[in-house]
């Protein structure tokens, strides 16, 4: 019996071969998703068999059998080929295709179009290379593509002609109604003669997972609209359940490549050639059920990278909610937060490929993202508003349809709620650890010298010397990272700055350990010279959308103000930071802040508060000893 090679595929997809290996192998994980045990085909005291569920297939390095889940089923178990198909198609709820006539003919139905659209992208390839296509060959030259890049993308041009492509088809005997039913030419209702599809247009050929074109996407030169045009559903094509480059990223998956999902065509491109072999993009459309399904067969969290625009947080937003009901235990979703007016192409340009490596280190959560979905610009001042914020992300939260993933959303919503509750505490998310610098790092640069001092004298005022201490952070991650305890721990008594060094601590989630501080500084350091690093860029626009630019603004100011010495000092930045806020301390000192850290941990026992409270502490034993008391 023949099965079509989509079936198989799916089979294949939907299979964890660990899991069909294991019923009759005492498997023990090597790495990842590597497994190794007791070869079943010969005897060996030695585990030489091993098992990989993202390649797909097990080997025995002694005996040198090699296969798959059917393979293994076949020879463990004596079944035939049919037999052991049709037994672990059971196991996955997978309806086994019969090959009645009307199947067989709509699968030669589809391998007739497959070669008619081949021969399009072809043709379209072709027409690249000529005088009409050099408007097409000089946009992606432009855009930077290399030749190699453009042949290995197979990319080409559809010239701006009624039926140009028609007229080529029909001499290699390609009957019209082919053409029509493939996507590539339109039948006009009033029965008027087809015309092609794609006129004018830079071309992009879209293939199955097994690589074979069977659509295309068209990005139009000069003035027209759609800015891309896609091929419509076809026999062969439906764009809901396949993913431009799917093919070449089911490959990078299995090298262990992240899997990340960018918009356009153009962006897609860019991140391969950079190294990110795993990138894809939705064709035209939001992200569909059946794309995340496709996705999590790659990678448990794909990272998604929208553009840093409004347009691309909305798709950001609708990905999410999308995303939120499927949800299952060990799968879900990563978000890149790009800067204000970048895509992944133009940040390749412009910062190369270690821009893009440091903005999958920076990914967030998906829980981050159904948090700001429905706290975002929203008032929580009055009991009535929180409550309005907690019935918001309880509805949301019960959209997970898998009981475990929503209890554990539930239960790290109602931590985020607690600190809706009490604003007065500092916030710190829990998945926060301390970070640390490897050995061998450079250290941070120093603070100037006589910085603690102008932080006395006549500014007696806490807010002044708060928004300095605050502001130097801002402008600096890196010293964000060695000083969060120390923060967390700070007096503040102005409300606003209350709320700045609550989102700063919240930042601390956006930046992960292991960013080069000499880096960070290098780009950090008086951002009226120079760029702003990356971390500084994504931290001020998060203090953006939670309502804190302005006083983060003021914040910075106020740190130029005061930290204004050229920084040759040799004083390293966090001691003389330290020291400042020692110096602030004694002035804005607060005997009842450990009465209130205390009260607050007796209320709500979690490690935010316990954190805040541990600081305090810490922070009292280092003066103590500093001042030679105890």
């Amino acid at each position: 019996m023949a099965f079509p090679p989509g079936f198989l595929d799916e089979l294949r997809a939907r299979l964890s071969l660990s899991d069909v290996v294991g019923r009759k192998v005492s498997l023990k994980r090597k790495s990842g998703s590597e497994y190794a045990g007791l070869c079943p085909f010969h005897n060996e005291k030695t585990p030489s068999f091993t098992v990989n569920d993202k390649k797909g297939f097990y080997h025995c390095f002694g005996c040198g059998e090699h296969g798959d889940a059917v393979g293994f089923v076949m020879k463990t178990e004596g079944l035939s080929f049919p037999e052991s198909v049709e037994k672990l198609a059971r196991e996955v709820n997978l309806p086994v295709p019969r090959a009645t006539p009307a199947e067989r003919e709509r699968a030669e139905r589809a391998s007739t179009l497959q070669e008619v659209v081949e021969l399009a992208a072809r043709w379209f390839q072709k027409q690249l290379r000529l005088p009409v296509g050099r408007h097409g060959l000089d946009y992606l030259r432009g855009r930077g593509l290399s030749e190699e890049t453009i042949d290995d993308f197979r990319l080409g041009f559809a010239p701006d002609s009624r039926d140009g492509l028609m007229a080529a088809l029909t001499r290699e005997n390609v009957p019209i109604d082919k053409i029509i039913e493939a996507g590539l030419a339109i039948q006009p209702e009033d029965n008027r003669a087809p015309y092609d599809r794609f006129r004018g247009r830079v071309m992009f050929p879209i293939a199955d997972r097994r690589g074979r074109v069977i659509a295309f996407g068209g990005r139009v030169m000069g003035a027209g609209e759609p800015k891309y045009l896609n091929s419509p559903e076809t026999p062969l094509f439906h764009k809901g359940d396949n993913l431009y480059c799917l093919d070449r990223a089911r490959q990078a998956a299995t090298k262990d490549q992240p899997v990340i999902v960018a918009e356009g065509y153009m962006d897609v491109i860019a991140l391969h050639v950079a190294g990110f072999t795993g990138a894809v993009a939705p064709l035209g459309t939001a992200l569909t059920e059946g794309q995340l399904g496709e996705l999590w067969k790659l990678a448990d969290e794909p990272f998604l990278c929208f553009d840093g625009d409004n347009a691309g947080r909305r798709a950001a937003s609708r990905a999410a909610e999308r995303a939120l009901p499927l949800l299952r235990a060990g799968k879900s979703l990563r978000f890149l937060g790009l800067p204000a007016g970048e895509d992944p192409d133009s940040l390749i340009r412009s910062r190369g490929a270690d821009a893009i490596r440091r903005i999958l280190d920076l990914a967030r959560p998906l829980s981050d993202m159904v948090w700001d979905m429905e706290t975002e610009g929203k008032a929580a001042d009055t009991p009535e508003r929180r409550a309005s914020l907690q019935r918001a992300v309880e509805q949301r939260v019960a959209e997970i349809a898998d009981p475990v993933v929503r209890d554990y959303y539930r239960t790290d919503m109602r931590n985020r709620l607690n600190r809706v509750r009490r604003p007065d505490l500092p916030s710190w998310r829990s998945g926060t650890r301390r970070p640390f610098r490897r050995p061998g790092d450079p250290e941070p640069a120093p603070f100037p010298a006589g910085s603690a001092a102008r932080l006395s004298g006549t500014e007696t005022d806490g807010s002044p010397q708060e928004r300095a201490l605050l502001g130097v952070l801002i402008e600096r991650p890196a010293l964000l990272h060695v000083l969060a305890e120390d923060l967390a721990g700070l007096p503040i008594g102005n409300p606003e700055l209350m709320r700045l060094r609550g989102g700063l601590l919240d930042a601390l989630s956006m930046i992960p350990l292991g960013i080069d501080p000499a880096a960070d500084d290098a780009l950090a350091s008086g951002t009226a010279a120079g760029e702003a690093s990356l971390e500084a860029r994504l931290i001020e626009e998060h203090l953006q959308r939670t309502g804190l630019g302005r006083a983060a603004a003021a914040a910075r100011i106020k740190a130029r103000e005061v930290f204004r010495d050229d920084p040759t000092d040799t004083d390293d930045w966090a001691d003389q930071w330290r020291r400042a806020a020692r110096h602030m301390n004694q002035i804005t000192a607060n005997p009842e802040e450990l009465k209130r850290a205390e009260e607050a941990l007796a209320g709500d026992m979690s490690e935010e508060n316990l954190r805040r409270l541990q600081a305090i502490l810490d922070r009292m034993r280092r003066e103590s000893l500093e001042s030679g008391v105890g």
